[in-house]
């Protein structure tokens, strides 16, 4: 969780399991093997076009989870690439309504910034970044709303490279299992190849982030693209 009003919860919530992953109310958060994976020079030399979806609706100084982008971001530009970004929280966006205009394969039947602004980035892009808040162990409802859209554009959409990162206050070991679960089979049925997962335990407040190792290794998977 981002918001500091959180806090009681998750407390009761991370018990027993806090002290491993956490210490200090997440100051000391540690990117560990668990919680950080990535693929090196998946490029190929090359630059590439990567799509970025931002879904936290806190601001670019507050977000835990935006904090994670920005460090993602500065790494991609370094080693070249070109990167879009999409504001899940404040941009226009319909939520699926399993209608079928689309046929899997056209245009929805909402005319939204999803239609005019990123889906016609998606579909050109190498590298698709999905980052989120997580609150009641899911994907922000800001970005579920990105990720169902996706059947307008199923088959075309298949075959890219993905990434994801998270951020939460929690710091149990269960605590982005069905976050983790839920990415996995998307990569599985879009046949998307996953270049780097970050599951960013014990950051429920700006201050934590910025203090882990989570926005380092954000950086060096931007970089090592």
């Amino acid at each position: 969780m981002e918001k500091l009003s959180r806090r009681n919860f998750f407390k009761i919530v991370g018990i027993g399991a806090a002290t491993f992953f956490l210490s200090g109310c997440g100051l000391n958060a540690v990117a560990d093997e668990k919680n950080v994976s990535a693929q090196k020079k998946v490029s190929g030399g090359n630059k590439m076009k990567i799509v970025l979806i931002n879904s936290s609706p806190h601001s670019e100084s507050e977000s835990t989870s935006r904090y994670l982008a920005q460090k993602f971001i500065e790494g991609a530009k370094s080693a070249g690439h070109e990167i879009f970004t999409f504001d899940a929280a404040n941009e226009e966006t319909h939520p699926c309504k399993g209608c079928n205009h689309c046929g899997m394969d056209g245009d929805c039947i909402f005319n939204d910034a999803i239609s005019q602004k990123l889906m016609p980035k998606m579909l050109e892009a190498d590298l698709l970044v999905f980052v989120t808040p997580l609150y009641y162990y899911g994907m922000s409802a800001q970005l579920k709303i990105i990720v169902d859209r996706f059947y307008s554009r199923t088959t075309k959409l298949n075959g890219k490279k993905s990434i994801f990162m998270a951020t939460a206050w929690n710091s149990a070991d269960w605590t982005f299992e069905a976050l983790k679960n839920h990415y996995e089979t998307l990569v599985r049925y879009m046949s998307w190849e996953d270049c780097g997962q970050i599951w960013a335990i014990g950051c429920g407040y700006r201050s934590a982030v910025e203090n882990s190792e989570f926005g380092d290794a954000a950086y060096k998977i931007g970089a090592s693209l």
